[in-house]
């Protein structure tokens, strides 16, 4: 194998780790988003179903009495 052959491979072997780390940066950087965003769409979910509670037990009939002209 020549030199500059040699060279040329050690140059994109280089190159291909630095992109390499470069895209796997990014893979972390989008996965800890998407942590982010789940837990928070979990949050939300979860205030959703408690409001939606309350709506059922505040207009529920059988607990509040009948108005009094009835």
């Amino acid at each position: 194998m020549t030199e500059d052959r040699l060279i040329a491979l050690e140059e994109k072997l280089a190159y291909q780790e630095h992109t390499i780390h470069e895209l796997n940066d990014a893979l972390v950087g989008q996965q800890q988003r998407i942590d982010r965003l789940e837990a928070r769409c979990q949050s939300l979910q979860q205030r959703l179903a408690s409001l939606a509670e309350r709506m059922d037990d505040a207009g529920d009939a059988t607990t509040e009495p009948p108005p009094p002209h009835y």
